[in-house]
Formats: structure tokens, C-alpha cells, sequence
């Protein structure tokens, strides 16, 4: 399958699928460019890379009967048209297949999901236009977002929401609007997580950092407005 491309993989992960152990894969590119971006290697898809694809399902074949799941993480796998693929081949060696993603391509995603077993669906910004692209590096069409996060609703598949609490770009008020949002949509696990200083930012306190995870107030408006609800420090 030399049309897939991968960055990178994780052998061994007890925390990107709930209460499953996974291997971790993730796929090349990217579309969007959010600022707070730990994988900005992933971001293109041309970028090159010595994973190769064979090796990963060589090494799953060997891991079978010790891990429950593979988890096709990014970058965003969506970028990739073989995704589908890649899915059916690792399904098809006995793996519940789990899948990161920001729901930019809803085609792709409505494709993709009949075969995917739980998705972390990230919330990078409150649903407007003008917030999302100022999260996602001026790229991102919301009305897509919305439509792939309605999709995932729909499937009955099982899922998450987080977002990443970078306080450069969230305020409180911000979280308060997405938590009112995916409630509405009967959105009911959501996750809160501690923004992690990119590189680049030489400002941000780690005061910063947490005011947002930390916000009692905050939370406690979290907690009763989801089933399920944490902080991921």
C-alpha cells in the first residue's frame, strides 16, 4: 500500500483509546496549521519519511492477541485518500480500529466511519467561522466541522470531544460557548486539555496554562452540562 504515508507509529498506548491498548499511527499531513500544533512535522504530506507501511502491519500481524486496537492518528488522517484502505487491512486482522481527527473532509469521514470503532473528535474553537479559522491558521471551514461532528452524532459510534485550551487564542467565555454547543448537538463526553508550550510561544506563563483547566467555576459548569467530563493535564 505505497499510497499511504506515515510519520510515525507508537508501539504501545494505553491513553489514545479508552480502556483499549493501541498502537499508534500517524499519518502524514495536514491541512490546517493551528498554532498550538506539536506535530507540525506531520503537516505535509510530501514531507519525507523511513515508515513504511508493510513494516507497521508486519509489526501488527506479531502483535496480535496483545494489543485490542490500532488508532490512526496525525497530522489528520483525512487528508489521505487511502485511509479506507489502510482501515479495512488492519480491521481485517481482528484490530477495533479508533481514529483522531478535526473533521475537516466530511466526505472522506463519512467513508471511513461505518469501519471505525470510537473517534477523539477535536474542538479547536468556538463553531463560527472567523474563531476557527483563527485557530486552524486561517484554513478551516466550520460549516465542514459541523457537518463531520453531526455525521459522527448520527453514527452512534462511540466518541469524545476536547479541546486544547491554548489561553492565546480560548478565554473562559469561549469554553462556555462550545460546552453550550455540543450539548445542544447531544454531544456527551467532553474533555478539557492543558495546553503544552509550543516552541515558538516564549510568553505564555505556565499560570497561563492553567487558568482555564483550573477554573472551578468552569468546571463544575462542565461537569453538569456532560455525562462524562475531565481535565487531561
Amino acid at each position: 500500500m505505497d499510497f499511504i504515508r506515515i510519520g510515525g507509529i507508537e508501539k504501545f498506548s494505553i491513553v489514545d483509546f479508552p480502556n483499549r491498548m493501541a498502537a499508534v499511527v500517524f499519518m502524514q499531513g495536514c491541512p490546517w496549521r493551528c498554532p498550538f500544533c506539536h506535530n507540525s512535522h506531520l503537516q505535509d504530506v510530501n514531507a519525507e519519511t523511513n515508515v513504511v507501511w508493510q513494516k507497521f502491519t508486519a509489526f501488527l500481524e506479531q502483535r496480535k492477541g496483545m494489543l485490542d486496537a490500532v488508532v490512526f492518528s496525525g497530522g489528520e488522517p483525512l487528508v489521505q485518500e487511502g485511509l479506507l484502505a489502510a482501515i479495512e487491512e488492519v480491521k481485517a486482522m481482528g484490530y477495533q480500529i479508533g481514529m483522531h481527527t478535526g473533521g475537516y473532509h466530511p466526505a472522506r469521514f463519512k467513508a471511513v466511519l461505518p469501519a471505525v470503532d470510537w473517534v477523539g473528535f477535536d474542538i479547536k474553537a468556538p463553531l463560527v467561522a472567523d474563531r476557527y479559522k483563527e485557530a486552524t491558521g486561517g484554513i478551516a471551514d466550520v460549516e465542514k466541522v459541523k457537518e463531520s461532528l453531526q455525521l459522527l452524532i448520527e453514527s452512534g459510534k462511540a466518541f469524545e470531544c476536547r479541546t486544547t485550551c491554548d489561553p492565546r487564542f480560548l478565554s473562559k467565555e469561549d469554553i462556555y460557548t462550545i460546552a453550550d454547543s455540543l450539548k445542544s448537538l447531544g454531544v456527551k463526553e467532553y474533555y478539557l486539555q492543558k495546553y503544552r508550550k509550543v516552541p515558538s510561544d516564549t510568553d505564555t506563563t505556565e499560570e497561563q496554562c492553567l487558568a482555564l483547566i483550573e477554573d472551578e467555576r468552569l468546571l463544575s459548569y462542565l461537569r453538569d452540562s456532560f455525562e462524562i467530563f475531565d481535565v487531561r493535564r
